[in-house]
């Protein structure tokens, strides 16, 4: 069975990159510091984050100066998924999405001290799709820029 995904590249007051799997009814969600890779070599940090409704896996905007994650969220990118594993610890799903494609595994960090486990890695896994090459690049151009603005009169740019 597939589901959908999307990854919102998430200007806040720090880039990040939000990493949402349709799962269970709503989009569980990640927000990853330095985005995903196709490169297995890299492990990126993947810290669990409140689940999203399903609606919001569309959304791209600016979220108003005041407001908790304020900033330009642009779609990244987005596709369907399909799980090949899951339970407490990993989640291991195939991406058919328009840049990430292949297998990918989130796996749980055990937590240090008593709080609780919120980190985890996402790895991508060496299959066909992988590239120890690969490089990262921002989907928020100047021109997605003003098109968010224009969504939003009212909003300034800096």
């Amino acid at each position: 069975m597939r589901y959908r995904f999307v990854v919102h590249e998430h200007h806040a007051s720090r880039l990040h990159f939000d990493f949402r799997l349709e799962l269970e009814g709503v989009l569980k969600s990640w927000a990853v510091p330095k985005g995903p890779s196709m490169n297995p070599a890299d492990k990126r940090l993947a810290v669990e984050v409140e689940d999203h409704a399903l609606e919001y896996i569309d959304f791209e905007g600016i979220i108003p100066e005041g407001n908790y994650g304020a900033g330009a969220v642009v779609i990244w990118d987005e596709g369907e998924f399909e799980l090949l594993e899951t339970s407490e610890k990993k989640i291991s799903f195939l991406l058919h999405g328009r840049i990430l494609q292949g297998g990918f595994t989130l796996t749980k960090l055990k937590p240090k001290g008593k709080g609780v486990a919120k980190d985890w890695l996402l790895i991508k896994k060496s299959d066909e799709h992988a590239s120890r090459e690969w490089q990262l690049d921002l989907a928020l151009t100047e021109e997605k820029q003003r098109q968010l603005v224009e969504r939003i009169p009212h909003c300034e740019t800096s």
